[in-house]
């Protein structure tokens, strides 16, 4: 092998990853970010390994956990949520979610946040009576 052919090889494959970056970078990103004023209620999946959030009048997001909340099914659980970074929610790292139970004495427990995904319109419309908040 000469080191022309070499040369040749390795300039043709930087020129394709070059290629592909900037296709990456050419193709939009949904905008998938909400306000926190913005949520309008919530409820937990059967497993409590996730919960779907109502966003404004017809949006839905799927905010999965890293292990399941069961105090998310208590009748007077309470979402705290703190953002965290800008003033708004776009990704899991965002979330600051704990539930906590009403009355003194109540510890909120963390559910970490591994997952937020904007449901479509024809998802939101499959989603279950009792999951739609």
């Amino acid at each position: 092998m000469s080191s022309g052919w070499i040369k040749g090889a390795l300039a043709a494959a930087a020129a394709l990853a070059l290629a592909s970056i900037g296709a990456a970078q050419a193709k939009p990103e949904p905008n998938i970010c909400f306000y926190p004023n913005d949520w309008n209620g919530w409820k937990a999946t059967p497993d409590a390994r996730a919960i779907i959030v109502r966003v404004g009048v017809n949006k839905f997001y799927r905010l999965g956990f890293s292990n399941a909340c069961p105090q998310l099914k208590y009748g007077d659980a309470h979402l705290i949520t703190q953002v965290r970074g800008s003033n708004m929610y776009c990704s899991p790292l965002d979330f600051d979610l704990r539930v906590s139970e009403s009355g003194p004495g109540a510890i909120p427990v963390p559910c970490i946040v591994s997952s937020m995904t904007l449901l479509s319109p024809a998802e939101a419309a499959a989603l279950p009576r009792n999951l739609k908040p």
